[in-house]
């Protein structure tokens, strides 16, 4: 997943999200529905989100130096989680806490046409940026599913737009739910109902990626595909016998450490040694580019006995 394709949907949910936090909050003043007001703050936190993760991009991008000597790149993995904090405590909670004093002092809504408007309008440009999200990951999730792209990302901002968006859009279905219901039935209390499930879906859907980021903070390897390809490639040089071992480390969304202990032929000088070290680490580099370290120690293969005399 290029870091492009992340910035690019992030750009455009950016766009969708201001415009529509505006209109839902003229909604909110001319009609009072509190499923209204939930959406405008759930707007606004995603707006601020989306600020985050492009102000984590560019802090990411600072060169390294004697205190961070594999560069700031993992600071993107911490914007992030900053991310999914925000949506936890702005979107959701507030949303409950609204959602709950709405059905327990429940008010007649005004000028309902205009939310209903306003919902329908965010719905279509809610569609137009998670449009761009799934178009830009695409990209790069192969055949996985979705959820299985999401989980196995090691770029953060792609996966947290795509929920961000498919939040945002479900949570629009059940406002537009609740503003509908209490319409029909004169029941203000289905408005804070419909509050109240948007703010459970961003509860969700904030310590889902809560865990995600917090994990590619901890540390996550490579792809299983990416590290069979790293080891096949090691193993077809000519000068490597085998691969004793193999650890890969994301020191960054789009930088891989690799370390590996490979077998080499017992009698090989130092010089042939070298040289096969700088051709094992250009086939990985091949195979995959994001190789960015790479170390590999040599060792004798002491799983093959030695002949009988």
């Amino acid at each position: 997943m290029s870091t492009e394709g992340g910035t690019k949907a992030v750009l455009a949910a950016l766009a969708a999200n201001v415009g529509i936090a505006i209109s839902k909050f003229v909604a909110f003043v001319l009609t009072g529905s509190s499923s209204m007001l939930s959406e405008a703050i759930h707007s606004v936190a995603d707006s601020a989100n989306q600020l985050l993760l492009l102000l984590g991009g560019r802090r990411a991008r600072r060169v390294a130096d004697a205190t961070h000597q594999f560069g700031y790149a993992r600071v993107r993995y911490v914007y992030a989680f900053v991310v999914s904090i925000v949506l936890f405590l702005v979107g959701g909670i507030f949303s409950l806490y609204e959602g709950f004093h709405k059905f327990t002092h429940p008010e007649e809504l005004r000028d309902v046409q205009i939310a209903l408007v306003v919902l329908l309008i965010a719905i279509g440009l809610e569609a137009f940026s998670f449009r761009t999200a799934l178009r830009e990951s695409h990209k790069s999730r192969g055949k996985r599913s979705l959820f299985r792209f999401i989980r196995d990302a090691r770029q953060p901002e792609l996966p947290v737009v795509l929920l961000e968006d498919f939040g945002a859009l479900i949570g629009l279905m059940f406002a537009l739910v609740g503003v509908g219901m209490a319409t029909l039935t004169g029941d203000g209390r289905w408005d804070g109902l419909g509050a109240m499930a948007v703010g459970t879906l961003l509860v969700v859907i904030a310590v889902f990626l809560a865990f995600e980021m917090s994990s590619m903070l901890v540390g996550e390897s490579a792809l299983p595909e990416q590290e069979a390809a790293i080891r096949q490639a090691l193993e077809d040089t000519e000068d490597v016998d085998r691969v004793i071992h193999l650890k890969t480390l994301h020191v960054g969304p789009d930088e891989l450490l690799v370390a590996a202990k490979i077998a080499i032929g017992g009698e090989d000088d130092a010089a042939t040694i070298a040289r096969g070290i700088d051709t094992a680490e250009s086939a990985v580099r091949a195979v995959v580019p994001s190789a960015r370290y790479i170390y590999l120690e040599p060792d004798l293969d002491r799983s093959v006995s030695p002949p009988l005399d």
